[in-house]
């Protein structure tokens, strides 16, 4: 079964900071809702809500169900501004989507093989992560959850590019399309330390889909 996600917003007339300040108080996350040749229209979600479905990788690279003054709107998640310390969302920016247009997003890049890689099963190689996401463009229909990239057969010494990531129909990969000179390595396996303690495996950190972190300001 599909995964899904649905979200139940309110229209709001009261903007600003002041305004949004008093939303936050009462569990509310102001948000705004534009796109699609359609005017901006300015919400509110339950926070509760909001930040369970954020529990969820897959929720930032979904088409998303709004429920808004008893209409649905398909949209998605295109930016998030959290607190700069405390566990909460400040804002929310969502894009409504056209079937006829194409979307930019980003999606996670999903490593399988990484037990089983050559350099790492034979040769005592160490794997490192040099991106865990990618920007991609298409169709709302070709819109992937996620995208695999099978790390088996990579030897020590080696890596993988963004040319290298066999991409679903309808896909392309925003940086490839402008020039070749972006294709930038996504993992490598190089060797271990010589007379130390086993390398800790680096991993960049990522977030699925574009975020920022502030205080207690939004964009409002």
């Amino acid at each position: 079964m599909a995964t899904s996600f649905e979200l139940s917003a309110e229209s709001r007339d009261d903007t600003g900071k002041g305004a949004s300040r008093r939303l936050r108080r009462t569990g509310k996350i102001p948000a705004i809702l534009y796109g699609a040749g359609e005017a901006p229209l300015s919400l509110m979600l339950n926070h509760n809500a909001f930040m369970h479905h954020l529990e969820n990788e897959a929720f930032y690279s979904h088409i998303l169900s709004v429920k808004v003054n008893g209409k649905v709107v398909k949209a998605v998640l295109k930016d998030l501004q959290r607190h700069s310390h405390k566990p909460s969302v400040l804002h929310v920016d969502l894009q409504r989507i056209s079937a006829k247009e194409k979307l930019r997003m980003h999606v996670p890049l999903h490593f399988i093989g990484e037990d089983a890689a050559v350099g790492v099963k034979k040769s005592g190689g160490v794997i490192s992560h040099l991106m865990m996401d990618v920007e991609i463009s298409c169709l709302p229909k070709h819109l992937p959850e996620y995208i695999e990239v099978d790390v088996s057969n990579l030897e020590i010494n080696e890596s993988l590019h963004l040319s290298d990531i066999q991409l679903p129909d309808g896909v392309d990969i925003v940086t490839l399309l402008h020039s070749s000179e972006h294709d930038t390595s996504i993992i490598s396996i190089h060797p271990p330390r010589i007379g130390g303690e086993d390398e800790v495996e680096e991993t960049a950190e990522a977030e699925p889909a574009a975020e920022s972190s502030d205080g207690d300001d939004d964009k409002e």
